[in-house]
């Protein structure tokens, strides 16, 4: 017998992964730990692999101000505060707050993979 929720997955009526569009985990598997025979799996998410350097488009260069935040200028490059991790990716920093503590720090705006 189907599963009905599978049935619905399948068909697109539910979605597939847990994450939205824009998030920097949209795309990448979902994998099961399986700790102990009888015990419910874990589901957790594979790794991530950043972009290789010199394989982004660069778009714009920034010069941070005083109050740039790392949201904002995924709004203002990019189209969605959300997309703020592209711009980190596009720089090597883990932490996005890195992008925009230094006023006068040049930050780069790449176009997103594939673009």
């Amino acid at each position: 017998m189907n599963d009905p929720v599978q049935l619905l997955i399948d068909a697109g009526a539910i979605p597939n992964t847990p994450f939205a569009p824009q998030s920097r985990y949209s795309g990448v598997p979902l994998a099961l730990l399986q700790r102990r025979p009888g015990e419910p799996a874990i589901p957790y998410v594979r790794r991530r692999f950043l972009p290789a350097p010199g394989t982004l488009v660069l778009a714009a260069r920034h010069t941070v101000v005083a109050g740039d935040r790392p949201d904002l200028l995924g709004a203002k490059y990019l189209g969605d505060s959300l997309l703020y991790w592209r711009i980190a990716d596009a720089n090597a920093v883990i932490d996005p707050n890195e992008l925009t503590d230094t006023p006068g720090q040049r930050v780069d705006i790449a176009l997103p993979a594939g673009m």
